[in-house]
């Protein structure tokens, strides 16, 4: 990857996240190169690991701390390495995510990123950081979790994800069968194009602003489920709302104020709904057989602040 100077690089902070004071006054040394080179690369495994952008990024720090100690000279592979230390960092952020999220006031979302193009031209990665996905992966312990993400999206090998999680290559063997499964008994049943879901989408978006129940019926799946995460902090909905005639009434009542414009959301089209030019909330769709099966609403002010730049994501 050719390295760029501090005054070329405008990668936002979202992908800046562990970038050193060195290379961002332009200093450059050979640890600091490598992990600029993989710096996008990290944050998806912890952010596909953790489905937080600012537990990702405090991840990516804690890899720098670790990675400038290293002694690159004894390093064969340093993106392998890299990714060993972000995945172990994840693990030990995800233990503890796992208990404060048992206490999260309502549905608990991924925290939404604004992606940039080339994330939705990579169909694999797109599914991966969908948010309908991300929720999949919420139902897996951390270890499976992670090896999951480590084989099935960024296909290492065995004996690599062993060395990143503790374990044996053939432990990691059964536990990547298991998530499989698992996965595969949750994820949605077929795969859904990004013309199939855009069309819903826009569908979905001129019905609400016309207030249309006829559109609004047309679009939604009969057992449509809609989600709102508003994280105690704003009005939310604290249960998922199941059926079209419940979701279609709260949908009808969504005032004539709020602007709602579509946009790249985790690689898939989406919603942004604002408030006096502000983002006030996100709306990340299912799409099943042409209709919306399901609508994941992100109201928590918290999980906003990666939606004002476009983060880019690598494999």
């Amino acid at each position: 990857m050719e390295q760029k100077t501090a005054e070329q690089d405008a990668t936002p902070d979202a992908e800046r996240a562990g970038a050193p004071e060195a290379e961002r006054r332009g200093a450059t040394d050979p640890a600091t190169e490598a992990f600029v080179e993989h710096r996008n690369l990290l944050f998806t495994v912890a952010y596909e690991m953790l489905g937080s952008a600012a537990d990702a990024e405090d991840v990516l720090q804690e890899t720098w701390l670790r990675w400038k100690g290293v002694e690159l000279a004894e390093i064969r592979d340093r993106r392998a390495y890299l990714v060993r230390i972000v995945t172990r960092q994840a693990l030990t952020r995800l233990r503890a995510l796992g208990r404060r999220r048992e206490s999260y006031v309502g549905p608990w979302l991924p925290e939404p990123l604004l992606t940039t193009p080339d994330v939705a031209e990579d169909v694999e990665l797109a599914d991966s950081v969908s948010i309908a996905m991300l929720l999949v992966l919420e139902t897996l312990g951390p270890t499976e979790r992670a090896v999951f993400v480590l084989r099935e999206v960024f296909d290492l090998g065995y004996d690599e994800i062993a060395e990143a999680v503790g374990k044996t290559a053939a432990a990691v063997r059964q536990i990547a069968h298991r998530a499989r499964a698992h996965v595969a008994a949750r994820r949605p049943r077929e795969a859904v194009s990004a013309v199939e879901t855009r069309a819903a989408v826009e569908a979905f978006r001129r019905a609400t602003e016309t207030g249309d129940l006829q559109r609004l019926l047309d679009v939604l799946a009969p057992d449509v489920v809609l989600l709102t995460d508003g994280g105690g902090v704003v009005r939310a909905v604290l249960e998922p709302i199941t059926g079209v005639d419940a979701v279609t009434a709260l949908l009808t009542r969504i005032p004539d104020t709020v602007v709602i414009e579509p946009a790249e959301v985790n690689g898939r089209p989406a919603l942004l709904l604002r408030v006096g030019g502000e983002v006030d909330s996100v709306i990340g769709v299912q799409v099943r057989d042409g209709r919306i099966q399901g609508l994941y609403v992100v109201r928590n002010p918290e999980k906003l602040s990666a939606i004002g730049r476009e983060t880019t994501l690598r494999r």
